[in-house]
């Protein structure tokens, strides 16, 4: 490690951070998500003397707005908490890594030694050190650990893929506080490109009616509240909600045009293939091309479990190969599987359904290869179907529900059954007319205590003897 080459780099960052930083503050269209309140709040309980949450990780898919929250945390930091800038360290460890030829320990330490005089055991002032693109050192974890244990006075943010989590050492679990950022739901994109806010307990409110059947009552009240800031929209809900599924996943299209909005997309999906999955597994150069192919194949399928047999008959490959690339993209979070339900020796037999994080990754695919129909019902069904999908994922992600994601492997079975130990609740979703049928004999078939119907014809949540409906749009 050239120590001349780390004091300047080093120095540049303290400059570069700064205009970025200002950028972001001085930009009208960039919003707070909710994850940069909770990273807010546990900045404060450092500052208020409270040193347990003070190694995070802020884990998520590429274009979600992971480098950006950093940066607001910076200007919270500078403009809020009157924190000299000299105090917070913003590194971005693909430049520690191709450039400097060091690693976040050295830096670290280097920083502590030569910028402020002491060791990091000896440490008596609070520092912040904002860590972006963490994944591209492989000992990010164990240097974070160590320097955990060294002092109190550092409280750290490792940004990088969804990997993150996954990937870290087994000593510093137990240190991390893991927050996820996912791309957009219907209430955030609605808060960030329309100004409408959401109601104080809303998506907790939802989430218990669906996955516990508790407060319809409460439920029903919220929606009612939501809905009549929703008149505030600038075009038809129907219309807004349409656009949401089809461009509304990534805060970088807010305020793009279509055309523009799947080009990033479809170019995120590239950096992901030669970036973040290599980064993970050492693949053959020539397994880019397969990558791909398998992305734009669950990209193009219709509705339906897709097994390794088929893909590696389709692409001529190894059934070996085909898992484990499926695999990789599920640490990405680029993709998540929903397993069939039923015994072990099913779940192995049957195929397993795989999703996109978000709709508009499916629309941006479709849209590459003029499978793209905006007005099809048919498409925004799937659309739909992605949608609530990604949703009971990122609940079971994120949230203190205890339950299994699967899907009904039955003839005309529904689309999702959450099993919470307890019950089996049957989940059908639809774009278009639905009837009850399905709902009901997958109620009697598992002895369910209540169905749910989710669906763009439903105008309210309201309960049906034993089914449940809720608009498409009210889902968070």
């Amino acid at each position: 490690m050239n120590n001349n080459a780390l004091s300047a780099y080093i120095k540049d960052t303290f400059k570069d951070v700064n205009e970025l930083g200002n950028k972001i503050k001085n930009n009208p269209n960039i919003r707070y998500r909710n994850t940069y309140y909770k990273i807010k709040k546990h900045i404060d309980d450092f500052l208020g003397g409270y040193v347990e949450n003070r190694f995070i990780t802020l884990a998520g898919l590429r274009g979600v707005g992971k480098t950006t929250l950093l940066l607001q945390i910076y200007n919270y930091l500078i403009n809020e908490k009157n924190i000299s800038k000299k105090r917070i360290l913003y590194l971005s460890v693909d430049d520690v890594i191709n450039f400097l030829d060091s690693n976040i320990y050295e830096v670290v330490n280097y920083f502590i030694e030569e910028f402020h005089e002491t060791k990091p055991v000896m440490l008596d002032e609070k520092l912040f050190i904002l860590i972006d693109e963490a994944q591209f050192d492989k000992k990010w974890s164990i240097a974070g650990k160590v320097l955990y244990d060294k002092t109190e006075n550092i409280f750290f943010i490792f940004t990088g893929s969804s990997a993150l989590n996954i990937e870290m050492n087994v000593d510093a679990v137990r240190r991390v506080k893991k927050e996820i950022l996912f791309p957009l739901n219907f209430l955030e994109y609605n808060e960030l490109k329309n100004n409408i806010f959401p109601i104080n307990e809303y998506q907790e409110t939802i989430n218990n009616l669906i996955f516990k059947n508790e407060l319809i009552d409460d439920a029903k009240k919220k929606e009612e509240e939501y809905f009549f800031n929703l008149l505030n929209l600038k075009k038809p809900l129907k219309k807004e909600w349409d656009n949401f599924l089809l461009t509304g996943g990534f805060p970088f299209g807010l305020k793009m045009e279509e055309d523009h909005i799947y080009r990033k997309t479809v170019d995120m999906i590239t950096r992901i293939i030669e970036n973040d999955i290599f980064n993970l597994k050492s693949f053959n150069t020539d397994t880019k091309s397969i990558i791909s192919r398998i992305i734009c194949y669950i990209g193009l399928q219709e509705p339906g479990g897709t097994s390794n047999s088929k893909l590696a008959k389709i692409l001529e490959k190894s059934q070996v190969q085909i898992r484990e690339i499926l695999r990789v993209l599920e640490k990405t979070h680029l993709i998540f599987s929903v397993k069939p339900y039923g015994s072990g020796e099913k779940q192995i037999k049957k195929p397993w359904e795989y999703y996109f994080l978000c709709p508009s990754i499916i629309a941006a695919i479709r849209y590459r290869f003029g499978k793209f129909d905006k007005f099809d019902t048919q498409f925004l069904g799937l659309l739909a179907e992605s949608y609530v999908a990604s949703y009971l994922f990122k609940v079971k992600e994120e949230e203190n529900y205890y339950f299994n994601l699967y899907y009904d492997p039955r003839k005309n079975g529904v689309d999702f059954l959450l099993d919470t130990w307890d019950n089996i609740i049957p989940v059908e979703v639809g774009y278009g007319k639905k009837d009850k049928k399905q709902i009901k004999l997958a109620i009697n078939h598992y002895k369910s205590p209540y169905g749910i119907i989710i669906s763009n014809t439903t105008s309210k949540i309201h309960r049906d003897d034993d089914i449940i409906y809720i608009p498409l749009s009210s889902i968070p």
